[in-house]
């Protein structure tokens, strides 16, 4: 039972359920309009785009595979940080996650509205922008997916299976159709295969929607503390739900520029347009005179963005749940959970700053390239806090139940590669994101200072490597190359990736270095009911 609470976290989530959250996740609003931006942005060579962000998301999830069966916990992204560089990092990166999961919901709810202007015109205006029609349309939508999670977890999970059956089906049936009701080969060369060349892809990885709609494997390890047996669910579980999206989306990629008529094409990629072009794979089924799908895109539509906001919601309250239980925000209040085992405050403060969110970025493609800079930097972390618990829990002393192979090196990579999802983000989204950072910083040392445990109660000397972390990330994204990131231009795209690789190793040494040496509570957590897991492997 959670302290202060009069019901306690369920350990409903079996694998289907926990491969369900994951897939629940990853398949919603991305699909419905990543093909499209991502043409538009790389050309043909958006299916490079989504080969980049798979490969990026699939190094991430096996780092996390291995934190989350190591210390399975509701919220658990929210701790890891915090075995191993303390409280403050691990405060600091609450807020960078919560930033990333609370933007979700209303990017969901802004794409069930979009695809609703075909059919209900006044919703959404020039650029794709809400009306105010359409932006009290997505708050009602808001409210309804904070009402399904006021249920138990097992009933969430149960709605949000027979929704994931659906998802799944509706984008196969999508390209099975596509492909076979004509295919324009020419197209993939007829104005070039990367019009842009690679900084279009890049930049399609990042703002497009690629990354965003890959980001949904994490539920599964949010949900980690409410697994039977993680140790064998997880890893099925969040490896698989990214292996089975990157072939469902390159063949969605696939499907979508071949089936595009070459007219649509007349004044190239970045200008592509064909009637119904809102409602991007309705439209083609349209006009393909396949009408049957055309309505059963504009049902799924609903159904996919609906389902993930419906999930995000659920793991964004664990965040915060997971926040208030470790002590890093809010005390008792978050810590708090009804009798069903839902913390409810977790579900107001998502839903309230939620709505916030919609005000700077009021479209889906607005808020999308924020979404994937925030999660990815905040995931990004995952990697230094699996080298740096390998090096103060070695793995010959304290094992595993799920061990990465080459554990040192794939998280460096993984890294490396998330630095350059945040640096291809672009200047203007990462402004934001490290402006936010900064106020949320100073509002919380001048609290502790104040009514708190005082500056020098604070974990500065495991935190200090975050701000030239977050500095020189902000930095070498503001001189990046004009094209790329809307930077000044000091940077090129090659000389930009070499001083950002430098960057990110230099950062890894910082973090590494500035690890708790003894740390006993990821210690105690590892062996927790575990003490097999001490002692030589062998």
């Amino acid at each position: 039972m959670a302290e202060g609470g009069t019901g306690g976290i369920r350990r409903d989530a079996g694998v289907i359920g926990l491969l369900f959250a994951s897939l629940g996740g990853i398949i919603g609003s991305g699909w419905l309009f990543g093909p499209l931006n991502a043409a538009k942005d790389a050309g043909p060579a958006s299916l490079l785009a989504w080969v980049i962000g798979g490969v990026a998301v699939l190094l991430l999830s096996f780092v996390y595979a291995e934190l989350a069966t190591a210390f399975p916990r509701a919220g658990a992204v929210i701790s890891f940080p915090k075995l191993s560089h303390g409280n403050l990092v691990a405060t600091i990166m609450s807020f960078v996650v919560f930033l990333g999961y609370v933007s979700v919901p209303p990017a969901e709810a802004a794409a069930v509205i979009t695809y609703a202007e075909n059919y209900i015109p006044g919703l959404v205006g020039k650029s794709g922008v809400l009306t105010i029609a359409g932006f009290l349309a997505s708050l009602a939508l808001m409210v309804v997916f904070a009402a399904v999670n006021a249920l138990a977890i097992r009933m969430v999970l149960t709605i949000n299976n027979a929704l994931t059956w659906w998802k799944l089906a509706v984008p196969v049936l999508t390209v099975l159709v596509l492909l076979a009701g004509g295919f324009h080969g020419g197209n993939f060369t007829s104005h070039g295969f990367a019009p842009r060349g690679m900084a279009g892809v890049f930049s399609a990885v990042a703002t497009s929607g690629v990354i965003f709609a890959y980001l949904g494997f994490r539920q599964a390890v949010e949900l980690a503390g409410e697994s039977a047996n993680p140790r064998r669910n997880l890893p099925i579980a969040i490896v698989g739900s990214v292996v089975i999206a990157v072939v469902l989306y390159c063949g969605l990629q696939l499907a979508f520029i071949g089936a595009l008529s070459p007219a649509a094409l007349a004044h190239g990629w970045d200008k592509l347009s064909f009637t119904g072009a809102s409602g991007p794979f309705a439209g083609l089924a349209s006009l393909m005179g396949a009408t049957w799908l055309a309505a059963l895109l504009y049902i799924d539509s609903v159904v996919s963005p609906a389902g993930t906001g419906v999930i995000y919601f659920t793991t964004t309250a664990r965040v915060v749940y997971a926040s208030g239980q470790e002590g890093l925000i809010g005390g008792r209040a978050f810590a708090r959970l009804s009798v069903a085992g839902v913390p409810v405050a977790g579900l107001v403060l998502t839903l309230i700053v939620g709505v916030f969110f919609m005000f700077p970025f009021p479209s889906w493609q607005k808020i999308v390239g924020f979404i994937s800079s925030a999660s990815v930097l905040s995931y990004g972390i995952g990697p230094l806090v699996l080298m740096t618990l390998r090096r103060t829990l070695p793995i010959d002393r304290y094992r595993r139940p799920y061990l990465l192979a080459g554990g040192p090196a794939v998280a460096t990579l993984a890294f490396v590669i998330s630095n350059f999802i945040i640096f291809w983000s672009g200047a203007a989204t990462d402004d934001f994101l490290f402006g936010a950072i900064l106020a949320f910083v100073v509002v919380y040392v001048g609290w502790e200072a104040l009514f708190g445990v005082g500056l020098s109660g604070l974990h500065w000397a495991p935190a200090w490597w975050l701000a030239p972390y977050f500095v020189g990330m902000w930095l070498i994204t503001y001189l990046g190359p004009v094209g790329l990131t809307g930077g000044t231009g000091v940077l090129s795209v090659g000389s930009g990736a070499v001083v950002l690789t430098l960057f990110s190793l230099a950062i890894i040494a910082l973090a590494l270095r500035a690890g708790i040496p003894e740390p006993e509570e990821a210690r105690a957590t590892i062996l927790a009911g575990e003490p097999e897991l001490l002692g030589p492997v062998g």
